[in-house]
């Protein structure tokens, strides 16, 4: 499956600024685009949500050639309940530890150059304290499992994601479409695996004409799907296809057509100035505070 490629995974923000902050000033990341919407998105991009959202993509790199986080931010949500679904997201930056200490972001030393620290959220993030390599800073993102073999399975078989690395004492899977590109981790934690109301979604592009296959295929196995095979509309931009998928551990999958993608993911020299004036325009804290009120928890 050389033509499918590791798109982006998907955070809910309840704090933008402090999110934008993190990203941008500690990870050292890049705005590549910003949308706000009016309403929910039918294939749950912004999650079970009906109202205003926006979306914020955030990368080192264009979308083109770079695994990036997909920030969605509902407005009159203050916070998400983290689960235990998520486990990290591996980053290759001695900038980005630098960057960490130099603003006092927590770090928590993990031994061998590996060093811990969370997202606004409590997203939790592992930074290796090496040189960035000319290509994709982002190695990997890992995600918990409750049966390793089940799951393998799955992304494998299903899928068609190749195994690159098996750690029986860790009880992990390393798989990818190339080798290349950022990898997806399973990682058995010997229970079940709790999405809580914080859970994300991975995404992953294929050629247009491979997406009904993928649904037909999910179909005949009997594998849940989310949404089925829709059309996705962006004002002024591109049309995209998608099919959202659910694994076995409830993990939701976002396979999209490559072509329309790369047509609607281009670099938006704006994107940051864009997300800056939504942030500004954004009374909703001070509207809640001035009430004596909270912002909803999801």
């Amino acid at each position: 499956m050389a033509l499918r490629r590791a798109l982006h995974f998907v955070f809910k923000v309840g704090d933008r600024r402090k999110t934008a902050a993190f990203y941008r000033d500690v990870l050292g990341m890049k705005i590549l685009r910003h949308e706000e919407f009016e309403e929910g998105c039918k294939a749950t991009c912004n999650g079970p949500y009906d109202g205003k959202w926006s979306k914020t993509m955030v990368g080192f790199g264009p979308e083109d050639d770079h695994f990036v986080a997909e920030l969605t931010y509902n407005y009159g949500v203050g916070e998400y309940r983290p689960g235990n679904d998520f486990l990290g997201f591996t980053v290759q930056s001695r900038q980005a530890v630098n960057n960490a200490r130099r603003l006092g972001w927590p770090l928590t030393e993990a031994g061998d150059g590996i060093f811990i620290t969370e997202a606004p959220g409590g997203y939790r993030f592992t930074l290796l304290d090496q040189d960035q390599p000319e290509t994709d800073p982002v190695q990997k993102v890992t995600l918990a499992v409750s049966d390793l073999q089940r799951s393998t399975a799955y992304w494998s078989s299903l899928l068609g994601m190749q195994v690159f690395e098996r750690d029986e004492g860790r009880r992990t899977v390393l798989l990818g479409f190339s080798d290349t590109q950022c990898k997806l981790e399973l990682h058995d934690i010997g229970g079940p695996v709790d999405h809580g109301t914080a859970f994300g979604r991975i995404a992953f592009s294929c050629p247009r004409e491979q997406l009904p296959g993928i649904e037909a295929q999910m179909k005949k196995e009997s594998q849940k799907i989310l949404t089925p095979l829709v059309s996705l509309d962006t004002p002024g931009k591109a049309t995209v296809e998608v099919v959202i998928l659910v694994d076995p551990d409830g993990h939701e999958i976002c396979f999209v057509g490559d072509e329309a993608f790369r047509e609607l993911s281009r670099m938006d020299p704006g994107a940051n100035t864009l997300l800056d004036a939504a942030m500004t325009a954004d009374k909703s804290d001070e509207w809640f505070a001035k009430r004596n009120k909270q912002k909803a928890s999801a």
